[in-house]
């Protein structure tokens, strides 16, 4: 199996700050981290919230950071104006698109509905063979335990099968989980379904 190259990593993560001050502290984190690697971040292209905390981070250590917006959103005046490239697009289905196009691997931070979403979207179809790039959580205090929770019992339920579990990685620490990343080998799995059919 061959190594993946991680050039670009894209970030799930909320456009609201939350509660903890951990948060925006471990998206900075992040940010640094990619930064430091040589790394560059996609993202969902909004300036605020955790968002704009983990693209400021890349940024102010001359990192690359792409977004990726839908139009109805970059018109509220929330699109990061200061990123290397801005895409906007027209759907959020063609933002979740082109973000996966142009990623090497998948990263949560602590997020709302949509970020979960995200990821989960983007493991179901590591799971289906559509791709074989990392996918992870970093689990800042403790926020993913309970969602890892709902995992084992999945594993448990036999709904999601064991062979499967190295697909999603959970840490909490980002230069643990890029470390992770870098050392990722995708199990085996037929290829269900063609992209096209997605």
């Amino acid at each position: 199996m061959r190594k993946i190259q991680l050039n670009r990593i894209c970030v799930y993560c909320g456009s609201s700050p939350g509660r903890l001050p951990e948060y925006r502290a471990a998206a900075r984190a992040l940010g640094h981290e990619l930064a430091a690697r040589g790394i560059g971040l996609v993202y969902g292209g909004a300036g605020i919230g955790i968002m704009g905390a983990v693209a400021d981070a890349v940024l102010e250590k001359g990192g690359e950071a792409f977004g990726v917006i839908p139009y109805v959103l970059a018109t509220r005046e929330v699109a990061h104006q200061g990123l290397n490239e801005l895409f906007v697009v027209n759907s959020m289905h063609e933002r979740k698109a082109k973000m996966a196009e142009l990623s090497d691997g998948f990263i949560a931070l602590p997020g709302g509905w949509g970020t979960i979403e995200e990821i989960f979207e983007v493991l179901t179809w590591a799971q289906l063979g559509l791709h074989e790039k990392p996918c992870g959580l970093l689990n800042i205090a403790s926020y993913y335990d309970p969602l890892f929770a709902f995992m084992e019992h999945a594993f448990d339920q036999q709904f999601v099968q064991q062979e499967f579990r190295p697909m999603i990685m959970m840490d909490q620490s980002a230069s643990a989980l890029l470390d992770r990343f870098r050392d990722y080998r995708a199990p085996h799995v037929k290829k269900w379904i063609g992209p096209e059919e997605t």
